[in-house]
């Protein structure tokens, strides 16, 4: 870790251990967004990049000021920990060389999102974030598009980024201080949604957020973000037959067993077909899903510390993996089929309570509503983004924290005035943890 990342993070620790707390997950975004992984502070074998940093001060703060989660234990909390129990445990049936490495993604996953449960405590702390949200991520959008339009990262001058930049058919991929282009753009492309959201009740931070985040998209060159961004804001246009959700669930359905039936090739063969930016690897995904099925007894109970021979070729980083671009399976890569149907087990938790909170709100403010949908918006573009690159890096941080969003999201409750017929009184969850 250089001088800059040593004061980067002194700081960022200090806003953490210091804020009050509906501002205390900005530190968290803000250092997962400006310094790569490889700014690291190495003590031994444990390698601290600045997101375990941060993640051990929030805990330090939490357990200083006694801190909980607002409103206890919801569905979701109790399937996330069903997921990191089985994560945690399935490294006993890999190789002890594996060790500190599956250890520091399990602290990660579960830092990240126990800090963001802590400090949001409903959707008035989730609407506040998002707004700042969308002005932080216009420094890293400048950065970026000098980058693509430079081959220069401004981030990786101070360390904070890869000094080199990627080229494919002759144009610059920026990535910021992310590990790959596709990663950085999909920061942009799951913010999307959340900043169109704010179109009616703030439209300058509305406009911020969307330049911001389609500046991203672009200046990453990648078709991965692209595909992102379309899936976010496709979601999000569906708001107008919110009532129609589980029919269109049906025909989405409906829709693949006819492709199933009238392709030759599986159905995920479809992702072979998308090339938006010219030089995509999307026969690479088809492959790799075809591999991970034919190979289905090496990993299917617990993971498999070996997939080199899936693939004909591999990457510079490992000599016994392939190149994992599809988190669903890299999850099982992990922990095998338990860990990926638990994985997609929260998914549906968590799309669920989206669901159960926008019943819940009727006769709520139209932009508290559609906010909610948003977040369901944002989730979706996630689901679609797992199937061509793996969060091997602080991307993790922003599903963490949009999985904490929705887990805090105002459940109504039946007020005695209106149990009696008085009139529509309801109560969120923000105002009801105020009283207790």
């Amino acid at each position: 870790m250089n001088f800059f990342g040593i004061v980067f993070a002194l700081v960022n620790s200090a806003l953490l251990l210091s804020l009050p707390r509906r501002w205390a997950a900005l530190p968290l975004l803000l250092g997962s967004a400006y310094i790569t992984r490889d700014q690291q502070l190495v003590i031994g074998p444990v390698h601290l990049p600045m997101m375990r940093i941060l993640i051990a001060a929030g805990l330090i703060r939490v357990a200083m000021n006694g801190e909980r989660i607002s409103g206890g234990i919801n569905s979701l909390d109790r399937i996330a920990r069903l997921w990191a129990i089985w994560n945690a445990c399935s490294i006993v049936f890999h190789k002890a060389e594996f060790l500190v490495f599956r250890l520091g993604i399990f602290y990660d996953i579960v830092g990240f999102y126990y800090l963001f449960r802590v400090f949001i405590r409903g959707l008035e702390d989730v609407r506040a974030l998002f707004k700042m949200l969308c002005v932080l991520l216009v420094p890293l959008a400048v950065t970026m598009l000098v980058e693509k339009l430079t081959g220069n990262n401004l981030l990786g001058l101070i360390g904070f980024g890869p000094a080199d930049v990627e080229i494919t058919n002759g144009h610059y991929r920026a990535q910021g201080p992310f590990s790959h282009p596709i990663l950085a753009g999909t920061i942009g492309g799951v913010s999307l949604p959340l900043a169109l959201c704010f179109w009616r009740e703030n439209r300058a931070v509305a406009i911020t957020g969307i330049v911001a985040a389609l500046a991203i998209v672009f200046a990453s060159g990648s078709s991965g973000p692209i595909i992102t961004t379309l899936a976010g804001v496709a979601a999000l246009t569906f708001w107008v037959l919110r009532r129609q959700v589980r029919t269109i669930r049906w025909l989405a359905v409906i829709g693949v067993m006819f492709l199933s039936l009238v392709m030759n090739d599986p159905v995920y063969y479809l992702v072979a077909r998308i090339d938006i930016t010219g030089g995509s690897t999307g026969y690479f995904r088809a492959k790799l899903i075809e591999s991970a099925i034919a190979h289905l007894s090496e990993w299917w109970f617990a993971g498999t510390d070996y997939t080199r021979h899936w693939m004909a070729s591999g990457i510079e980083a490992s000599a016994v993996h392939t190149d994992m671009t599809n988190y669903y399976i890299q999850i099982g890569v992990w922990g095998g089929l338990a860990l990926i149907v638990l994985f997609v087990w929260m998914l549906v938790v968590a799309f669920r309570r989206i669901g159960q909170a926008l019943r819940a709100s009727r006769g709520a403010p139209s932009g508290r509503r559609f906010l909610i949908w948003g977040l369901g918006s944002s989730l979706f573009a996630h689901t679609v983004t797992f199937f061509s690159i793996s969060y091997f890096d602080q991307t993790i941080a922003f599903l963490c924290f949009l999985l904490a969003c929705i887990a805090s999201l105002p459940v109504l409750q039946k007020a005695p005035a209106q149990i009696q017929g008085q009139g529509p009184l309801w109560r969120s969850a923000e105002q009801i943890a105020a009283r207790s």
